[in-house]
């Protein structure tokens, strides 16, 4: 399984309109993934519910993961949005 541990670049957190740039992001990328707090439980990463459920703080860290084959390069672009709070899906690295 791949992951990615990263801190939350919204100051506000993973809430309201960061949470569906993220969802639209994870949705897009083409491989199934979770999201959840540090040692919290995993939830899917394309669900917007579950998402806001995290109730994930700016700054916070949060694990990004995957079990689909080829999963990196989704999984690098999903932790660059969410480390640096990013307004879209970097298409590049």
């Amino acid at each position: 399984m791949a992951e990615r541990r990263v801190n939350v670049g919204w100051a506000e957190g993973l809430h309201a309109r960061p949470a569906s740039i993220f969802v639209r992001a994870a949705t897009a990328a083409g491989v199934p993934v979770t999201i959840a707090k540090a040692d919290g439980t995993p939830v899917n990463a394309a669900s917007m519910l579950a998402v806001l459920g995290l109730g994930a703080q700016g700054g916070e860290e949060i694990v990004l993961a995957s079990e689909a084959e080829d999963s990196d390069a989704a999984l690098d672009r999903l932790a660059r949005l969410v480390a640096e709070g990013l307004e879209e899906l970097p298409e590049t690295v």
